[in-house]
């Protein structure tokens, strides 16, 4: 077995709600997880609860397509 080579440091703060604060490696300041159009509707947040942002899925789906 080889050694590990390399292991991601993410910490992740729940603001409110669908809100998170995320601090990722290479990155001087948080990014902003939240909620958008669909998935909003589907978790049943009003569009007025929360400003619009990427979610964690997008991130996910933005980093399979990389």
């Amino acid at each position: 077995m080889s050694d590990v080579a390399y292991r991601s440091v993410v910490n992740i703060e729940r603001v409110r709600g669908p809100m998170r604060n995320a601090w990722l490696p290479a990155k001087d300041e948080h990014i902003t997880f939240g909620v958008h159009s669909e998935i909003a509707e589907h978790y049943g947040v009003e569009p007025d609860d929360f400003p619009p942002d990427a979610t964690t899925i997008d991130y996910m789906v933005a980093a399979a397509g990389g």
